[in-house]
């Protein structure tokens, strides 16, 4: 791909952001569950959270504490609203993937940066002046009252944005949250940054990076 696009759009919280949920969930589960154990936990909150965007938007401290919940209920845990009350205060406090900062600073002042989180309005502005690159435009869950996958928060960007499918440049980790919307929605150029999320699936049309020092080549930087 070598595609000048309008705007690079991508997702924040994985793709940019090391979204430590995992992290967070160990650190309350660890003194009472296996290693086995605990993966299965850390899968099925994860299969949990994107359950819960699927439906009409809710603030994201709802989205988690439900997910949590089922995720307790499922593995026969207690479960705790405080726990999920923490995991999600610690969201704003993440940072980068070391490869962010470098690789974005390449593209920013050429090409507009968006983002297009799931996150709240009060949590993604702490996150995204971690990135150390401008970000032009932030559009958030909130924002658009729709969480992705849903097509109404691509939809919502492009309106604010004035563009098109065909302007754009989308990045993400994620095809389950991003990649597949962004097929269906008709965005041809997209990056997928493999940071061992999800498997590979050649289907969606997407040129592969590792991580986001690829970029640049891209949109011939």
């Amino acid at each position: 791909m070598t595609f000048r696009p309008k705007f690079i759009t991508f997702d924040c919280h994985g793709t940019m952001i090391f979204y430590d949920m995992a992290g967070a969930a160990r650190h309350h589960y660890a003194d009472r569950l296996s290693r086995e154990q605990m993966e299965t936990l850390i899968r099925d909150f994860t299969a949990y959270r994107l359950d819960e965007v699927l439906g009409a938007w809710k603030p994201y401290a709802e989205v988690v504490h439900n997910a949590l919940e089922r995720t307790c209920k499922r593995n026969a845990i207690a479960f705790d609203p405080e726990i999920a009350a923490d995991i999600y205060e610690r969201v704003p406090t993440w940072g980068p993937h070391p490869d962010v900062p470098a690789g974005l600073a390449k593209i920013a002042d050429k090409i507009p940066l968006v983002a297009l989180t799931n996150a709240m309005n009060s949590q993604i502005p702490h996150n995204i002046a971690k990135l150390g690159a401008p970000i032009a435009h932030v559009f958030t869950a909130e924002d658009a009252q729709a969480y992705k996958p849903q097509m109404r928060a691509f939809e919502y960007m492009f309106d604010m944005l004035g563009c098109g499918p065909e302007d754009v440049l989308h990045v993400s980790s994620s095809f389950r949250y991003d990649l597949m919307t962004a097929h269906d929605l008709g965005i041809a150029n997209k990056a997928w940054v493999n940071r061992g999320h999800e498997p590979a699936n050649p289907y969606y049309g997407y040129t592969e990076i590792a991580d986001i020092s690829g970029l640049p080549a891209l949109v011939g930087l």
